[in-house]
């Protein structure tokens, strides 16, 4: 399923839903492939030890073992997809145009959760913020201002943002 939506709000942030959870990364050559196969399809290499920010460590260079991300990017698979997101209102909590977000319907969403929401017919990722019996939708980035969420506004929640992914 693919979803275009056209800005409606100032601080809307869309997204274009991507797949499921047979989503994986490639790691012979990059790029994500649709893949519901056995496990070591989907392992990179782990390496042990931490990496340096500064000088490298040649002593920590050896492999550990095989890593699927998707194993630890997906809790429940069944509920779990994902989505690329355009726009600039959540930069503040590291979410940036062109990202993947990682989304589980399964849980529910509690006050400061940065969930995947339907206002008006328009998908937007915002930080949910519930005060006083308000519930409210809050950018994390200055240049935006929280929506209110009322009574005569179609509202649903399709999940919490769990993990991004962004390159570099």
């Amino acid at each position: 399923m693919l979803l275009h939506m056209d800005e409606i709000f100032e601080n809307q942030m869309r997204c274009e839903v991507i797949g499921g959870a047979g989503i994986s990364f490639d790691n012979k050559g990059g790029g994500e492939k649709n893949t519901n196969n056995a496990r070591g399809d989907r392992e990179v290499d782990l390496y042990s030890g931490s990496v340096e920010a500064g000088f490298p460590s040649p002593a920590d260079d050896y492999l550990e073992g095989g890593l699927d991300l998707h194993e630890h990017l997906v809790k429940r698979p069944a509920s779990t997809f994902f989505v690329r997101v355009s726009g600039c209102s959540m930069e503040g909590v590291g979410i940036f145009s062109g990202d993947m977000l990682v989304v589980d319907r399964s849980l529910d969403a509690k006050d400061g959760d940065v969930v995947l929401a339907v206002l008006s017919g328009e998908m937007t990722v915002k930080r949910l913020l519930i005060k006083d019996d308000q519930v409210w939708l809050a950018p994390s980035n200055d240049r935006f201002k929280p929506m209110l969420v009322t009574e005569d506004v179609d509202f649903q929640i399709w999940g919490v943002c769990c993990h991004v992914v962004h390159e570099l």
